[in-house]
């Protein structure tokens, strides 16, 4: 994120001394991206860092492909997938290339364990539940209708209220504000639908001294490995710099409207390496005296559409449910089923929730997804006269 955060006890200089009470120096860690040149933060530990007890190769992690087949429009139905474990656990992908993967997650139980991804950017979308992201640099609430942004290298643990929904986005790029809503020192401008203020940092951090064995499962190179620690991880006593864990909720997005229709673009939200997501939140319509609300009919120009829909009336779409998901790859237009735009007319504002990811490669299928499918999508624009 742009903007400098600290929290707990840091000393005056980096790089210098820092001592404990007993007149032991504390371990300064810096993590960060891009090698040196990116955002990094400085976490005082406790121990060292590297000192691991135990490693172990738990296996693959990589999504498994299958074929596309023919070109078409495609809907995913997530509302009754079957629930259980924790958030790691029961996250399953749908759909995926080599800059994001997309997925779902339905938990009914805290992790037992810590976690932590060095290969990519975790973005966890709450659909469903409450509870809080346990991290080395403190803890941070989440509920219903917040992104989780978690970035490479943070070691984390979901503690849930209970059961969950999650829609899960996974990238091995940083996942930011959009560029064009900040000035050229990071800042969000007037115009953006959300500032600093809207989003929620790290505000309690946790230090353990606790020794023992903690388990850590990371994930890099497409495994995961086991990791033993004779320490609790969370033994940072401060920490100061721009990356950390953040959330943002859907409901503090400001939409962007006009007289006519406008483009998705409005509604973005982050962008990552060849990808965007955007929010589709409750707003007021178009109010040119013949503005037609509903979206036209486009074709997505290098660029794979999908839509993870959370709640409320979606005018635009025959057929599609809560948390039904639908992916509209480049090479076909498409746009509101027929008898979606009449019935747009004159309708002064929407109550719809939902997420948007459009990738700029196109997207492949897993096998887990086809078990989802809705086989009917593709036919909804065939009913009526074809005008």
């Amino acid at each position: 994120m742009p903007f400098y955060r600290k929290l707990g006890t840091i000393p005056h200089k980096r790089h210098t001394q820092f001592r404990k009470p007993d007149g032991s120096l504390y371990r300064e860690e810096v993590m960060g991206l891009e090698g040196f040149s990116g955002i990094q933060s400085i976490l005082y530990h406790h121990f060292l860092p590297p000192r691991v007890l135990h490693v172990e190769d738990i296996g693959v992690v990589q999504p498994e492909y299958t074929d596309f087949g023919p070109i078409r429009h495609r809907a995913f139905s997530t509302a009754h997938i079957p629930s259980g474990g924790d958030p790691v656990q029961a996250r399953r992908v749908l759909l995926g290339n080599r800059d994001v993967t997309l997925g779902v997650s339905r938990p009914t139980r805290s992790m037992s364990y810590f976690y932590r991804n060095a290969q990519a950017y975790e973005v966890w979308f709450v659909h469903e539940g409450s509870g809080t992201l346990r991290t080395q640099f403190g803890s941070l609430p989440f509920s219903s209708g917040d992104y989780v942004v978690i970035p490479f290298g943070v070691t984390w643990q979901m503690q849930l209220d209970g059961e969950a929904r999650f829609f899960v986005i996974e990238s091995p790029s940083q996942v930011e504000p959009p560029k064009r809503y900040r000035n050229k020192y990071g800042q969000l401008l007037e115009h953006s639908p959300y500032c600093e203020r809207d989003i929620r940092t790290p505000e309690q951090l946790e230090t353990f001294t606790e020794r023992g064995e903690f388990e850590v499962r990371v994930k890099v190179r497409n495994r995961l490995t086991r990791h033993i620690l004779d320490h609790h991880p969370f033994d940072v006593v401060g920490w100061d710099g721009y990356l950390y864990p953040w959330t943002l909720s859907i409901h503090d997005f400001e939409p962007i409207t006009g007289r006519i229709h406008q483009p998705p673009p409005v509604h973005q939200t982050f962008e990552g390496g060849n990808f965007v997501v955007c929010s589709f939140v409750p707003r007021l319509f178009d109010y040119h005296p013949q503005a037609i609300p509903a979206p036209y009919n486009h074709s997505n120009v290098n660029s794979d559409e999908v839509i993870y829909y959370v709640e409320g009336n979606f005018m635009s779409r025959r057929g599609i449910e809560r948390a039904d998901i639908t992916l509209h790859p480049s090479g076909l237009p498409h746009g509101p089923q027929p008898g979606a735009t009449e019935a747009s007319i004159g309708a002064v504002k929407t109550e719809e929730l939902a997420v948007m990811v459009d990738t700029f490669h196109p997207l492949e299928v897993t096998t887990a997804a086809l078990e989802l499918e809705k086989l009917e999508y593709m036919a909804s624009w065939l009913s009526g006269d074809g005008t």
